[in-house]
């Protein structure tokens, strides 16, 4: 029972974390049985969505994790439209993957193939199509691999954005490299250290500047982005680094936030293009992470704080929508599954539309009545 209540920590709340400020996780109770495998909400958009896994190896850094490794090795997953009806579903994780996360989260109990069973709607390998399409970077949070965002991918790509979600090597449980072997979480030895926020965020920033010199001649679709029009969403850490990037690389035009304690500075004449902080109620102004209060001063374009009541660290991910499937029900009073899914995609998309397409979206101009556990910060909260 206690290694099943972990894994809710870990995928429906999130267990605590040196880099992420959460909220302490609120305990969740066992289903009567697991629904069996997860199935991950249809995308909203009018395409069909392709998938395909790149490899990149940066040979002019040393690994800061790897003390033998002297390159950075990545490996990215794309999202994109496709017409191609047909074809094997993607996977969401492989088996190893699978029980090596659940044995970072501590759900001994759980069949080790749980989330690799998970049900996603995009084609593995699909041919891509559309022209001169927005590119949107994505970023996982702290301990956690990039298939922890394959929803939102998803739905990114069938509104036509191509999307590359980055697996930060050794930052989370488990990333698959060429050849079939395995990178484990090395940083997680060095979580408590002083400075780790801050050295981290800068690394996932070096990732993404890595991977926007390489897209180009790496992905056979790579003509079909307009590299005038990029953005970054990041979870947690990966938010964070969104920040990061905004701050160091001025190819990316807008970021998103999503409940991650910011660590990179601002300069002093500040940031001004346009950024979005989406967050869960501890990033309230006055609550326990201060850090959005710190760098809301220092935006100085177009920015929004939107905070949604009854979220969790997770509701932003795929967690709470897997922990069916683990046969866990989530603690009262927090933001349903599906309802999380929706207001993360509809807003994160309402965002991206409007800085990267030029669409208007009176979505963001105001508080909604369709959407009343949005409350913008700093003036109503």
């Amino acid at each position: 029972m206690r290694q099943i209540l972990a894994a809710a920590a870990g995928l429906v709340v999130l267990a605590a974390s040196a880099c992420s400020a959460p909220t302490p996780p609120r305990s969740a109770v066992p289903s009567a049985t697991p629904t069996g495998p997860a199935t991950l909400p249809a995308p909203t958009g009018a395409h069909r969505v392709g998938t395909t896994v790149l490899y990149l190896k940066d040979a002019s850094r040393p690994d800061p994790w790897n003390l033998d490794a002297d390159a950075r090795e990545l490996k990215v997953t794309l999202w994109y439209p496709t017409e191609q009806r047909d074809g094997r579903r993607a996977a969401y994780m492989t088996p190893k993957e699978s029980q090596l996360t659940l044995r970072g989260l501590g759900a001994a109990g759980v069949p080790d193939d749980t989330l690799s069973r998970t049900r996603t709607n995009a084609v593995a390998d699909a041919a891509p199509t559309g022209r001169k399409l927005p590119l949107v970077v994505l970023s996982p949070g702290f301990t956690k691999p990039m298939s922890t965002l394959t929803s939102l991918a998803e739905d990114l790509a069938s509104r036509g954005y191509v999307v590359a979600g980055i697996d930060h090597t050794y930052e989370s449980y488990a990333t698959t490299l060429p050849g079939g072997r395995v990178a484990e979480c090395l940083a997680c030895d060095s979580d408590t250290d002083p400075g780790f926020g801050t050295g981290l965020v800068a690394g996932r920033a070096a990732d993404v500047s890595f991977v926007l010199d390489q897209l180009p001649a790496r992905w056979d679709g790579s003509d079909r982005i307009d590299r005038s029009r990029i953005a970054m969403v990041g979870q947690s850490i990966g938010g964070a680094g969104a920040l990061a990037i905004m701050v160091k690389d001025s190819r990316v035009r807008a970021g998103i936030d999503m409940d991650g304690t910011t660590y990179a500075r601002i300069p002093k004449d500040g940031l001004s293009r346009p950024f979005m902080f989406l967050g869960s109620p501890q990033h309230v102004p006055g609550g326990r992470d201060t850090s959005w209060e710190r760098d809301w001063k220092l935006l100085t374009g177009w920015k929004r704080w939107l905070v949604l009541s009854g979220a969790e660290h997770q509701s932003f991910t795929d967690g709470p929508l897997l922990s069916g499937a683990l046969g866990l029900t989530p603690p009262s009073g927090v933001l349903p599954a599906a309802r999380a899914a929706e207001l993360t995609r509809s807003y994160v998309a309402a965002f991206l539309d409007r800085h990267l397409k030029g669409e208007r979206q009176p979505l963001l101009d105001k508080p909604s009545a369709r959407h009343p556990e949005v409350t913008f910060c700093p003036e109503t909260c």
